[in-house]
Parts: structure tokens; sequence; C-alpha cells
């Protein structure tokens, strides 16, 4: 760092008055800080690295209060740095202000193969920290063991289920896979047998089913790991715990299990049968219904939960999970980023691969592309859909996509009661099933099943096609009150 960006560096910090994901201030007034580990592990382990400001006081404002001394306080750093694992090469950079020293100390980023740096003296269990906001936070053994399952190239999804039997697979899509296999990958249909080529694609190990055979033929692989499934719920209100105007907690909530396949398309139903459309009329004056979240992206963003999740016995209790708010959709997944691919990366540079024998099996299956197009058709499908662009995170172990819509409705958090008295004075004039959803701000199927079906029930509403509930072209009026 040049002397100059220092100093704009410290004018920033006492203006913002905080620390950062990649800044922290010590005092160093009186002597070096003893424990500066927990610091040079998490900066380490993170890919913007860090800088270690000395000669700022937090409880004073960040006022400039200078280091005890440069020249020993390098050193005392330098000493730390080297109780690190793998040791720790700080670069340092000093100005003076106001006639007082500060030092910075630039802490690199490590590169992932050689994660989790930590402190030697109390071993990596306990000497690894990760950054959160402005806090260093000890690791979990999970995240430790991120790093490790990436340097030793460990496939959790080879794993054997030794319970499975591959008499409980589905059949019929066992036989479609081996055809697929035998005539896209030719040099396995002309000297190898079915059994082997079931133990060469990771579906089998030793004559014993793998964790990826059974996620992706066996009938029921919950049978074996409840866990292993898609949890989704559709919500009333922009935050969990949000109640709707009669208490309820969900709109909408199931448990998805069976095979991936299986599953992928159920999720994919759930999202569909809970998003609002939004009634278009075009230059020609023909209504069509714009989905809340485009369909093809939906598919690539479970898709890639399913594939490309943390399978390991540490995330094996977890499930992918949909959430469904008023303002945006989340499906979040174990495992953060893996490998050296970065937030900014996605979409634009290879990855490595998780879970290569499952990405491949789907492949075969005609599921997936398995060819990492599934970041760019979503940031697509939302552009083209007009849709904010969609968000990608990474964070203590979990990915999230979080889809935003443009149909939010801040008038349907009213009261349920408010709501339908509303309604009825909206369908004043006949109303489809369009409009009615349109003007609730819930998807269609929550309308009309749990809003619009009492109000015909009650008899405060009514079909103008009595005969034809079903029909198309049937709509919504309010039932005058009839007076004497």
């Amino acid at each position: 760092m040049q002397t100059e960006a220092l100093v704009a560096l410290i004018e920033r910090v006492q203006k913002t008055k905080c620390e950062t994901q990649t800044l922290e201030v010590k005092a160093a007034q009186g002597g070096c800080p003893t424990r500066l580990f927990d610091t040079l592990s998490s900066f380490s382990n993170q890919d913007d690295g860090g800088i270690i400001l000395f000669g700022l006081d937090e409880k004073q404002g960040f006022a400039v209060v200078g280091v005890y001394d440069p020249q020993d306080l390098q050193h005392k750093i330098n000493e730390q740095c080297k109780q690190m694992e793998p040791t720790v090469r700080a670069l340092f950079t000093i100005c003076e202000v106001d006639g007082k020293v500060v030092v910075s100390a630039e802490i690199p980023a490590v590169d992932i193969s050689e994660r989790p740096v930590y402190y030697s003296g109390v071993g990596r269990i306990k000497g690894s920290y990760v950054r959160v906001g402005e806090a260093d936070e000890l690791m979990s053994e999970y995240e430790i063991y991120s790093y490790d399952a990436f340097r030793k190239l460990t496939h959790d999804e080879l794993r054997t289920v030794p319970q499975a039997k591959l008499s409980l697979f589905q059949q019929e899509r066992l036989d479609q896979y081996m055809l697929a296999a035998k005539k896209e990958r030719e040099n396995l249909a002309q000297s190898v047998s079915d059994d082997e080529i079931l133990e060469l694609m990771g579906i089998l190990s030793d004559g014993v089913p793998t964790l990826a055979g059974v996620l992706c033929f066996s009938k029921y692989p919950q049978g074996y790991f409840p866990q292993l499934c898609i949890t989704a719920v559709a919500l009333p209100g922009t935050e969990m715990g949000e109640q709707g105007g009669d208490g309820e907690r969900f709109i909408d909530n199931k448990r998805i299990t069976g095979p991936i396949p299986d599953m992928l398309e159920l999720a994919v139903d759930f999202v569909l049968k809970n998003s609002r459309n939004k009634t278009i009329i075009n230059d020609t004056g023909r209504r069509a219904d714009k989905l809340e979240y485009p369909g093809k992206a939906v598919r690539e963003a479970v898709l890639n939960a399913l594939v490309h999740r943390d399978y390991s016995i540490h995330t094996q209790n977890v499930p992918v999970r949909i959430e469904m708010y008023r303002d945006r959709m989340e499906i979040i997944s174990s495992g953060g980023l893996y490998g050296k691919i970065t937030i900014d990366s996605l979409g634009k540079v290879r990855p490595d691969t998780r879970n290569a024998a499952i990405a491949n099996i789907l492949e075969l299956l005609h599921i997936a592309e398995n060819r990492y197009s599934g970041i760019p058709t979503i940031r697509i499908e939302c552009a083209n859909a007009g849709l904010p662009a969609p968000v990608f995170e990474a964070r203590r172990g979990e990915f999230k996509v979080i889809f935003r819509n443009n149909i939010y409705n801040s008038g349907a958090g009213q009261s349920r009661e408010a709501l339908l008295e509303s309604l009825v004075a909206f369908c004043s004039v006949p109303r489809t099933r369009a409009e009615l959803t349109d003007f609730t701000g819930f998807s269609r199927f929550y309308t009309m099943d749990s809003i619009v079906q009492p109000l015909l029930e009650s008899g405060r509403l009514k079909m103008t096609l009595p005969d034809k509930p079903k029909s198309s072209k049937q709509t919504y009026v309010k039932v005058e009150s009839q007076i004497g």
C-alpha cells in the first residue's frame, strides 16, 4: 500500500467510524496486541484478505493515537505471523498523521488449497477463524472439513450406502440410463458389461449402491436419508414468522421427496402453483399472463441446489429449502462455493464440480446439460422477464439464490377481513380469475381456494356462469343484498 493510500484509508475510517469485512483497527498505543491470531486467520481465509490498522483507537471514536514503537510493533506482529500455519506474510506500510505514527499490516489471502490458516498453538479446530462482518468467529467443524474435502478431492456422493439395495432402484429409469450410457459413451458399449458400467459411473462401488446411485435411482432415497429432500414454503409476508390476516404462518407448506429427478419436477410445480401471475395487455389488446418467476430460471436454480449441494455427513440432515416470500423467493442449499470459484466469477469461468458423478448421471438422463450454463440461464431469463438481477450469496457453508419479483402488492398485507371487504367491493362488476389474483397479490391457487371460495360459500360473491364453474370465461360478481 502506498503512503497516500494509507492516509486516505485512515480518513475513511474516521468518517465511517467502523471496522469492516476486510478492516480491523487496533490502538497499539501502549504495546503490540498480544492476540492477533484470530484476525490473521480470518483475513487469510477469505478471498479479499484484509488490513489491520494500528494506531487508531475505536474507543475514542477512531481517533489517531499513534503506535508505541513502529519498529518493535512490526517485529512482534511478524513473530505472531510465524506462529500461523501456514506462515502469514504481512506487508507493512507506515505513515504519520498529526505527528503520530500509524502502521498498517496487509494480510494476503491464502490459496484455497492451503486453507484454513490457523494458529498452530491451539491447532486447526480451535485456531481457524472466519471473518463475519467486523468480527472474527471460530470456524465450524464443517467449514474446516469443506477445505479438507476440496484439497483431498473427497467425493462424498461416492460413499457407499450399505443398507441400500439395487432391487429398490427404479428399474425403468435405470434402464433409460443404461441405454443412454451405451449410446452416448460408445466405448462403454463396446467392451464393458452392465455391472461394470454401474461401477465405472459411480452408481455402485464393489457392488454396493453409492449415495449418487441412491439419490438418482432409488424409489425412495429418504428411507435412508430422511433430510436429503426439499422443504418448500410459501409465506404471507416478507419475513419468516410474519403471519397472515388469519394468523396463518404458511400459505403452502410441502416436504418434497423422491429421487433427484422427481424432486426437481415437484419443486418447480410447487413454485409455479404458488406464484402470482401478472396480467399484461399487449399492443394488440390481447391479454397474457406473466409468471412471477420464469420457469426456466426456477428449474435451473433448483437443479443447481440439488446437484451441487454438499452431501457430506456434516450436512445430510439439512434439506434444500425453497422459501417464497411476498417480495422474493430464496433457494438455499448446504455447501458454499466449491473450489476456487468466487461469487463474481459465477457463470463466467468453468468451476470445479463437487458432485461429478451426480452431474454425469443427470446428463445422461437428459435432466442436466452439465455444461455450466445454469447461472447464465438464470440471469438471462430474469432479464428477459424484466425482473431484477438474481442475487447469489455464499455464507458460512450455505449457498443462496434470491429472486426478486416486481409484482409485490404492499396492500396485500392488510387484515383478512379488510381484504375480503375490499375484494367484494372490487367485484361490483364481474371480475376474472386473473383480475382477482392481481388484486389480492397472492398466487391464483391461494386466491381462488382460500379467499374467493369462502366468499362464494358465504353468498357474498357468485359466479356469472354457475353451470360451468371451470369455464375460462368464468367471472365473479358481488351479490347485492336483498332489502325488503
